[in-house]
């Protein structure tokens, strides 16, 4: 089941999926994971948090329109290749859709292109490396 969760639920994943448990849980904030209009969502295998994903407003470079960034897309290994990711992303897009957003944007791990690919996302970047975490391509996909 798909929820809205709070910033403090979704940190315990992203630390574990993530950044491989080397952070407190206070440094996997982002910023703005409490703004106003940020939401985060999470997909529940009975009472366990088995995937997250955050989205922030914010728009990408010259990109026109409302925008919001999905930072944090995680799922916990037990649960990984089982569509729950694809789930929870396409309920943020047409929740996104009801909220009259015009795209989406990530910056996406170079391993995790062909997820986002599959979701409708096209790459808009050339490779990029993000300081101790990897390879990454800014990915877009439009919403209306």
């Amino acid at each position: 089941m798909i929820k809205f969760i709070t910033a403090g639920d979704v940190l315990a994943i992203r630390n574990e999926v993530l950044r491989e448990g080397r952070l407190t849980l206070d440094e996997c904030r982002f910023p703005n994971d409490d703004a106003p209009e940020t939401f985060h969502l999470g997909y529940y295998v009975g009472e366990e948090l088995a995937c997250i994903a955050s989205f922030h407003p914010m728009g990408y470079k010259d990109f026109v329109g409302k925008a919001y960034q999905l930072r944090g897309m995680a799922t916990i290994d037990k649960y990984r290749g089982q569509g729950l990711g694809n789930q929870l992303v396409n309920f943020a897009l047409v929740y996104m859709r009801g909220q009259k957003v015009n795209y989406c944007w990530c910056n996406a791990r170079k391993k995790a292109v062909k997820f986002y690919k599959g979701l409708g996302f096209e790459v808009i970047s050339d490779e990029f490396e993000v300081p101790g975490i990897g390879p990454h391509h800014a990915m877009y996909v439009k919403i209306q």
